[in-house]
C-alpha cells in the first residue's frame, strides 16, 4: 500500500509527497473527520485533462488503477489499496488516466 499527498507548491504546480505509514504515524492513530463519501467507476482508459481536486479529499483505489500526472512530467500509478490525499485545489492541477478504476472519494471539506 502506498499513501501520497498531492498538493500545490509555491510554483503553482502539483507535487507528490509520500506520507508516513509507520505504526507511529498520525495517519493510523488519529480520527479523521469526513463530510461525504462517494464511490465512482471509470471503465475506459481515457485521459482526464488538467484539473484540480474540487476539495480536499482522500482518494482510495478499490480496484483497477489510475495514472496521475503532474506538471513536472512525473506520473504515478495507484492501484488497489493505494491512497491519495488530494489537496491540489489551486494551481495547474493534475491529469488522470483511469484503467477500470473503482475508487472511493472521502471529502474532508
Amino acid at each position: 500500500m502506498k499513501v501520497y499527498r498531492l498538493y500545490t507548491g509555491d510554483d503553482g504546480r502539483s507535487h507528490f509527497e509520500p506520507l508516513d505509514t509507520s505504526d507511529a504515524s498520525k495517519l493510523f492513530n488519529t480520527h479523521h473527520s469526513a463530510k461525504r463519501l462517494l464511490f465512482r467507476r471509470e471503465y475506459e482508459a481515457h485521459i482526464l485533462e488538467w484539473h484540480r481536486a474540487p476539495r480536499r479529499r482522500w482518494v482510495i483505489t478499490l480496484s483497477g488503477a489510475v495514472d496521475i500526472g503532474i506538471g513536472d512530467g512525473t506520473t504515478m500509478t495507484f492501484g488497489p489499496g493505494d491512497v491519495l490525499l488530494a489537496e491540489d485545489v489551486t494551481g495547474q492541477g493534475h491529469t488522470a488516466t483511469p484503467h477500470n478504476w473503482v475508487r472511493a472519494y472521502v471529502d474532508l471539506e
